[in-house]
């Protein structure tokens, strides 16, 4: 079998070829849209880049063709010898890379499906929305604090008409500078609302996301999130290896007889980790008496309601697994009775 590795870029990549004798017998710069053309004139062979912005699509044009991917960890990439003695170029990359792989079967990234790709990317794009939405709402704040300002407290949708309203009350007018500000959010808001409109839209045409929103707490944008992030639950062996993937599991640094647990690991997407400990939160709030917030509220008493709530959010990722792994929907009777809190379903 033919080793090829590809060192990306946005425009040019490099591609060293060996042998399975680990003797180089091609090297080139190819175009990178036209890696895929490349690949397919090919017979099979091992094809070996680093984690980028371009290397889903083309490990996925890989596969169309029929060759073995590997998707190596760009944390990995250093140990395997790219980047050794501060000597860095497109060439020494691709050659060091191809040879390890004639040497070891190197480690791959999980490669996602094309629709998880496009799912999560929705959702990557509303968060960037959200996240330019806040940072204007943050502006107009401080303003309205400089001239001794408050607002009623309310959703982020309506917060332009809240301003508006509580100025003209007081007949203070608004800057231009402030106006450009508010019309920008309301920009925002009406495409923020588009993409929850989207994303509520393709939940209820998949069966998996329409599976996951019946757990309390889990709306759309939670279970598509959760459905791009996980893509297929089968290549974790237990729900455990879930939770530990989302950064949910405690950290450690434990030798010899010390054993010292930490914080939360906080590793892989904190975007699909923020959103399941928000869905807690909103579970704690408005169901008080679901058998999964007693459990939380025993462990309230004994830790504290933030690691509850966090120990709540590991606990829900392995009830959504354990769903999408068994094709069934939510049953509060199976969450009745008090569990352990270092329980794992």
């Amino acid at each position: 079998m033919q080793h090829v590795a590809i060192d990306l870029g946005g425009r040019e990549s490099q591609i060293c070829v060996r042998n399975a004798k680990g003797k180089v017998i091609e090297e080139k710069r190819c175009s990178t849209v036209k890696l895929g053309k490349f690949l397919e004139g090919r017979r099979k062979s091992r094809v070996v880049m680093e984690t980028c912005a371009e290397s889903f699509a083309v490990a996925s044009q890989a596969q169309k063709a029929g060759h073995e991917v590997r998707v190596v960890p760009g944390t990995l990439v250093r140990s395997l010898g790219v980047g050794a003695r501060r000597l860095k170029n497109d060439q020494r990359d691709a050659r060091a890379l191809s040879e390890v792989s004639c040497r070891i079967d190197l480690p791959t990234v999980h490669i996602k499906s094309e629709s998880a790709r496009e799912l999560k990317t929705l959702c990557g794009m509303r968060n960037g929305l959200v996240r330019c939405r806040t940072k204007l709402i943050n502006t107009v704040r401080g303003w309205l604090r400089m001239v001794l300002v408050t607002t009623a407290s309310g959703s982020a949708d309506n917060f332009t008409q809240r301003i508006r309203d509580t100025l003209q009350k007081r007949a203070i007018p608004i800057p231009s500078y402030v106006n450009r500000q508010l019309v920008a959010i309301e920009a925002l808001t009406e495409q923020i609302l588009a993409a929850d409109q989207d994303i509520g839209q393709r939940s209820k045409a998949d069966p998996q996301s329409e599976r996951l929103m019946t757990v309390p707490g889990v709306g759309p944008i939670t279970a598509a999130y959760f459905v791009a992030t996980v893509d297929q639950p089968t290549r974790f062996p237990d729900a455990h290896q879930l939770e530990s993937y989302l950064g949910l599991t405690p950290s450690e640094n434990s030798s010899s007889e010390r054993v010292r647990r930490g914080s939360i690991t906080k590793a892989s997407n904190g975007e699909m980790r923020w959103l399941l400990i928000q869905a807690c939160w909103s579970l704690w709030r408005t169901r008080p008496n679901h058998p999964m917030v007693k459990w939380a509220q025993q462990v309230a008493e004994r830790r504290g309601r933030s690691k509850a709530i966090v120990a709540l959010a590991r606990k829900l990722s392995g009830i959504m697994y354990a769903m999408w792994r068994d094709g069934t929907d939510y049953d509060s009777h199976k969450t009745r009775e008090p569990l352990r809190e270092n329980h794992r379903r």
